[in-house]
């Protein structure tokens, strides 16, 4: 009898050994913050719309919802100061409707636009690009100049067809691998042709306060502004995440960004297994 007693007991322990780890296990899961970083088309598109983003929020149920603008964009109460025009805006006001204990918090670097104008490479980086693209259809670059410009341009047809079908295709190492060349094409080997020819350096734009600027060195703001910015956006993200331990935060940004956030969060918790960067699809 003493026997079997001891048996009962030994197996009572265990089955509150296993329950006690389960429980702890699920409670160290629970308290993981999730990141989801979603790229999206910002202005609506046969293939994707508002309702979209909408029915991937509802399958998620986040926390947060981060956009890509700055707080000048928000009340007090981070409600939006003006009905939103653009995809994510307009599908987070349809699922806070619906879950208002969902909150939203801007990401993107303070004061964005003002910057840009403010150290004239709105509109000297396109102008820039401009003068590039028509030196090119000239036939006046360089042989190796005019294979850099021609790159550029032919990565931007697999981002298309990327664009064209669900999220799921522009949502994935594949596609930013993509993005991440081209990118790095039109802010590093275009500004390298541009450093390269006296076009740029003695082509101007006037800023409004007088000052003149070349396109050189407007585009090579603009090359040091998408490094900048993209960095603040992440470091914005992970003191969101930080402060809010355990919560589903889906940052709504435009893909061609979601490559160098998800590096840049990926660097940064790299020894931070409290944080989890996953797809909206797994």
């Amino acid at each position: 009898m003493k026997n079997i007693k001891t048996s009962i007991t030994d197996k009572m322990k265990k089955s509150i050994t296993i329950l006690f780890s389960v429980l702890l296990s699920i409670s160290s899961f629970a308290q993981k913050t999730e990141i989801i970083v979603i790229g999206n088309i910002h202005q609506p598109v046969p293939n994707y719309n508002s309702d979209t983003i909408l029915t991937i929020l509802k399958s998620i149920k986040p926390d947060f919802l981060l956009q890509e603008i700055d707080s000048s964009f928000f009340n007090d109460d981070f409600t939006f100061k003006n009905p939103p025009k653009e995809n994510e805006g307009l599908a987070s006001v349809q699922y806070i409707h619906s879950n208002p204990k969902t909150k939203m918090r801007p990401f993107d670097f303070e004061g964005r636009n003002e910057y840009r104008k403010l150290n004239g490479f709105n509109p000297t980086e396109g102008l820039a690009i401009k003068l590039l693209d028509s030196l090119y259809k000239k036939n006046k670059l360089t042989k190796s100049e005019a294979a850099i410009y021609k790159k550029y341009n032919d990565l931007l047809e697999p981002l298309k067809i990327a664009a064209s079908k669900d999220a799921k295709s522009f949502n994935n190492s594949s596609n930013d691998k993509i993005c991440e060349e081209r990118q790095n094409y039109q802010y590093h080997k275009l500004l390298s042709i541009m450093q390269e020819r006296s076009e740029f350096t003695n082509s101007y734009y006037k800023k409004a306060n007088g000052e003149k600027i070349s396109y050189l060195k407007g585009f090579q703001l603009a090359s040091e502004f998408w490094d900048l910015r993209n960095k603040t956006m992440a470091k914005n993200i992970l003191h969101i995440a930080e402060e809010n331990a355990g919560k589903r935060i889906v940052v709504l940004t435009g893909f061609m960004h979601r490559y160098f956030i998800i590096r840049e969060l990926q660097k940064q918790t790299e020894n931070n297994t409290n944080i989890i960067i996953r797809e909206f699809y797994n």
